[in-house]
């Protein structure tokens, strides 16, 4: 894979979206003492073909750092693929910011989780993070920066005889690992994930089934726009080596 392998969905002088490539990571981390960091980085693609954004974001000034984040208003996890946003100047990484911090953004995945779930359903819990860890949970003891988290879902296809369900989510809070963490809270945890799953020897995944599909909020002059992404070769392979078996049926769950 080299930095060629993003592709743009959308772009205009305020903004473009990328189908970020699952293995990709968002930005590098700070290390102290560390002037290289080894990977696939998005900000690395970002500066070679837009230099001008290195000074958009959060950091006031490029005199005592380089800048980690340029751009960057939210994330997706290093093996989630989709639709990530790029602010290309100041005033337009405030405005998306603003809209991602007030719930203005409404955010689409889509992820093949284990075992039956019907209809639809809200899953309203908090979310913290386990002491000594880098795993986040709902009801570990002694959790720090807990904070609130709401994800919603609608089952669109249940495969294999109830093995699998395909779901579309929408997190209506943006927590790190949300969505993974509230689906294993409720024993349904996404495919692929080995951090709050298990490693899927059937299907020979590589990573979390989770993609982020599309992402819709409104334009700073008039309108709205959706953007969306296609699903992955790799996903898509893993959906059509499954059977559907049943239609889903409508149902409300919600889990506190």
């Amino acid at each position: 894979m080299t930095l060629e392998n993003i592709d743009i969905i959308y772009e205009n002088n305020d903004f473009l979206a990328i189908n970020k490539p699952a293995g990709w990571t968002v930005h590098k981390p700070k290390v102290a003492g560390v002037d290289k960091v080894e990977g696939l980085f998005v900000t690395d693609w970002l500066l070679e073909r837009y230099p001008e954004i290195k000074t958009v974001g959060d950091l006031p000034t490029q005199a005592d750092e380089p800048h980690l984040r340029p751009g960057i208003v939210h994330r997706l996890d290093k093996d989630t693929s989709g639709v990530l946003l790029i602010a290309k100047n100041q005033s337009t990484f405030e405005y998306l910011k603003h809209l991602f911090q007030t719930g203005q953004v409404r955010k689409t995945y889509l992820t093949l989780v284990y075992g039956k779930l019907l209809g639809k359903g809200k899953i309203d819990k908090p979310i913290g993070l386990k002491p000594g860890t880098i795993k986040r949970s709902t009801n570990a003891k002694d959790m720090k920066m807990l904070k609130d988290a709401v994800t919603e879902y609608r089952v669109l296809k249940v495969l294999r005889g109830g093995e699998y369900t395909l779901l579309e989510v929408h997190p209506m809070t943006g927590k790190t690992h949300q969505i993974r963490v509230h689906l294993a809270s409720i024993g349904h945890p996404v495919v692929g994930d080995q951090l709050y799953g298990k490693r899927d020897q059937e299907l020979n995944i590589k990573r979390q089934f989770l993609h982020a599909q599309g992402i819709e909020f409104p334009l700073k002059d008039d309108g709205r726009i959706k953007i969306e992404a296609d699903l992955p070769y790799d996903l898509e392979e893993i959906l059509q080596s499954l059977a559907v078996s049943e239609e889903p049926r409508i149902d409300s769950i919600e889990y506190d």
